[in-house]
């Protein structure tokens, strides 16, 4: 009897110690952001967004991608190589493998798919009421909204198929010439999603909240304005992702953000100002990680205002922003004023010479004079710190404008819904515009047809779709520069569709002890690559 209790004893004690063995012991970590998307979604055909942009990467790849820790350079991601046929054909090889979130392997007709009518390019019309009802695709709903129509167009304006070679290869067909394809294959638009699991789903929009697509976690739950849970997709094609399990959750205030990172509540904490990187930093348990990234923070004119339909007042209001105050006394001297809307990765299509507006109120005095300003209120719609620091550069900026005399009121607003319909009234906004990829086609297209400046009626000028067609079809770089050059001119000075303010930085505080490093761009990477 000893001896047999000895024995169950000794079996007993390990099988726990086998358990624990087999466990996963990979970490399971909390982010607090102000906003995980701002569509209620988390298709990349509705949501385009800088707090998209942070999570998409997770669970979406597309063929070819950016890599934002290092280089901001095309690599290899779902296609291992791509060759040009010509000057509207882009050839790709897939990766061989993938097992999608719904245990599929990823097929050449899934990439196929991916870029189909169905998803992206038929569209809806509005009723009577401004609802949006299908034009083809009956009871099923099947067919993307409007808004994911516009984007496709922005996005892949000469698009004309994606052609199935054989199980291995691919082929982008566009209509005419684009010298940016590759670049655009790049964008989280062109993240590669399921059939299947499209085919199976009750609606474009049920799609929509749950896409199914190749990335190292999968979308566990969305529980739109809450929380988003991913889960490790163990089959991922590079192997087990470092984290067992990533929670997104919802924390509009910053200083709730923060004080829940201190009290241990959160792991990582997005979207830090400047003069809050002390407070977290002298937590010995602690950091923030982070700096200027791929994008600009800017404000949109609405020509449709008949104040602002005079481009005197816009560049007026232009010379009377203190850019350099701004990045001073905001952000400690973490980011600086960019040469325009244009970054150092675009290479040979950077402008060296180009300068913002320079600040200078005497100069936007006298605009206003010749425009025959006298007085009349401007509306500037304004949400609270969507972006980093907003509230705090709007007051600088409306000192700046009430000091030449210019009357601009501020709108609070709950939601972009507010700010971008199509209603009476509307002034100026705030805004951000991204380099997606390394060439000013990827930041200059919203100023052309599809985009969203255009689409919302706020700028639209006859020259400028002619000037982006030439960015996107002339393959010499002289004539390229001079267009962009153009570009600027029409976008900035003669006719403004925007200001520039800053180059954007993104803060982020997290635990010193996980092994995480922060990129140049919005994207919060947790694949195996950035942990460790």
């Amino acid at each position: 009897m000893q001896r047999r209790s000895l024995l169950l004893g000794a079996a007993g004690a390990g099988l726990p110690r086998f358990a624990i063995a087999q466990a996963d012991q990979r970490p399971s970590i909390t982010v607090a952001v102000q906003t995980i998307s701002t569509s209620g979604t988390l298709e990349p055909m509705r949501e385009q967004s800088n707090v998209g942009f942070r999570v998409m990467p997770s669970f979406s790849e597309p063929l070819i991608g950016i890599d934002w820790q290092r280089t901001q350079r095309a690599e290899p991601v779902l296609a291992t190589a791509w060759r040009r046929i010509d000057a509207r054909t882009l050839e790709l090889t897939l990766r061989e493998n993938v097992v999608m979130h719904d245990g599929r392997t990823m097929t050449a007709e899934d990439v196929a798919f991916t870029f189909s009518r169905e998803r992206m390019w038929t569209g809806l019309a509005a009723d009577d009421r401004g609802l949006f009802v299908s034009t083809t695709a009956g009871a099923t709903g099947k067919a993307p909204p409007a808004e994911a129509v516009a984007i496709s167009r922005a996005h892949f304006p000469g698009f004309e198929k994606m052609e199935v070679v054989d199980a291995k290869t691919v082929r982008f067909v566009n209509a005419v010439p684009d010298v940016t394809l590759e670049g655009r294959l790049t964008r989280t638009s062109g993240a590669i999603f399921s059939r299947a699991a499209f085919d199976a789903a009750p609606s474009w929009l049920e799609w929509a909240r749950r896409p199914v697509g190749t990335g190292p976690y999968f979308i566990a739950s969305h529980r739109a304005g809450q929380d988003l849970i991913l889960e490790a997709h163990d089959r991922h094609w590079a192997g087990r992702p470092p984290l067992k399990r990533i929670r997104f959750v919802e924390v509009p205030d910053v200083a709730s953000r923060i004080a829940g990172l201190l009290a241990g509540d959160w792991d990582f904490v997005c979207d830090i100002p400047p003069d809050q990187i002390g407070g977290i930093e002298r937590s010995p348990r602690h950091e923030v990680v982070g700096g200027p990234i791929n994008n600009i923070r800017i404000l949109v004119w609405d020509k449709t205002h008949p104040v602002l339909a005079n481009p005197l007042v816009r560049r007026a209001m232009s010379h009377s922003i203190d850019r350099q105050a701004i990045v001073d006394s905001l952000w400690a001297g973490r980011t600086a004023v960019p040469r325009g809307m244009q970054w150092e990765v675009y290479g040979d299509m950077y402008l060296r010479d180009w300068e913002a507006p320079r600040f200078d109120p005497a100069e936007a005095r006298r605009l206003l004079r010749e425009a025959g300003y006298r007085g009349e209120p401007i509306p500037y719609q304004l949400l609270n710190n969507y972006y980093t620091a907003q509230v705090p550069t709007s007051q600088i900026t409306v000192e700046g404008w009430r000091a030449v005399g210019l009357n601009v009121q501020i709108e609070m607003k709950e939601n972009w819904g507010q700010i971008l319909g199509r209603f009476p009234g509307r002034g100026l906004c705030d805004n951000s515009n991204t380099a997606t990829f390394n060439d000013p086609v990827a930041a200059m297209s919203v100023y052309g047809p599809g985009g969203q400046t255009w689409s919302a009626g706020q700028w639209q000028n006859e020259e400028a779709p002619r000037l982006l067609d030439a960015l996107q079809v002339d393959p010499d770089l002289e004539r390229r520069r001079a267009s962009f050059r153009r570009l600027l001119t029409l976008t900035e000075r003669e006719d403004p569709a925007y200001t520039v303010l800053h180059q954007n930085a993104n803060f982020t505080g997290k635990r010193k002890d996980l092994p995480w490093r922060a990129g140049t761009s919005f994207v919060m990477d947790f694949s195996g690559r950035n942990w460790g």
